[in-house]
């Protein structure tokens, strides 16, 4: 167990100096001996953990979107143990958000991988696959609230979930860029999920 504790945390390190890179000019022109010397690591040993830059690029990718997942849960945790579908689906809705320090700097890991996602295979289906399954999972979402009452049966909860999903990450965008405030964000968003959610739970 030790070893691999080891084992993950020197991953994580390296993983970590992938982000630091990217945030700070991109990917496209970041080598393995830049990460490595980044990491505080060889380059034998960032090989050894992680092998070819491409797939250097996606465990990194990996690690962030695990962390991303795990923190998700631990919010979506601190809304009880009865939160009613409209605040579920409104906390999955503010991780696509730039809304604090840890998620804008993970957008902006992201917005740095967009033009790998455009020309590499691998980190495309990633990306391909990604925003199609959290539309499904609100879609999900939106149909239990329509079993519980809170949203009315009328509602197209996959035409909704798409709309909800495409429209954080567009204000996602305009967000980093410094168009619009997080709370004029989360805003659009609350209008939002106000047409869909218009009931409350008992």
């Amino acid at each position: 167990m030790p070893r691999q504790v080891d084992h993950d945390r020197r991953r994580r390190q390296i993983a970590e100096a992938v982000w630091r890179l990217a945030v700070g000019g991109g990917l496209e022109e970041v080598t393995l001996r830049q990460v490595a010397a980044e990491a505080q690591v060889s380059a034998r040993l960032l090989q050894y953990y992680f092998g070819t830059r491409a797939d250097l690029l996606l465990g990194a990718l990996k690690i962030l979107n695990e962390d991303a997942e795990h923190r998700a849960r631990e919010r979506l945790a601190l809304l009880g143990e009865t939160p009613g579908m409209h605040a579920i689906v409104r906390g999955v809705l503010l991780e696509l958000l730039p809304v604090d320090e840890e998620r804008r700097t993970r957008h902006l890991v992201y917005a740095a991988y967009f033009v790998r996602f455009l020309t590499d295979p691998d980190l495309a289906g990633v990306a391909r696959d990604a925003p199609r399954a959290l539309e499904d999972l609100v879609a999900g979402l939106i149909a239990q609230g329509q079993a519980t009452g809170q949203v009315p049966r009328r509602v197209d909860a996959a035409a909704e979930a798409a709309f909800l999903v495409a429209g954080a990450e567009g204000l996602q965008s305009g967000v980093l860029l410094g168009q619009r405030t997080a709370d004029e964000a989360v805003a659009v968003i609350d209008h939002q999920l106000a047409r869909v959610f218009t009931v409350k739970p008992a």
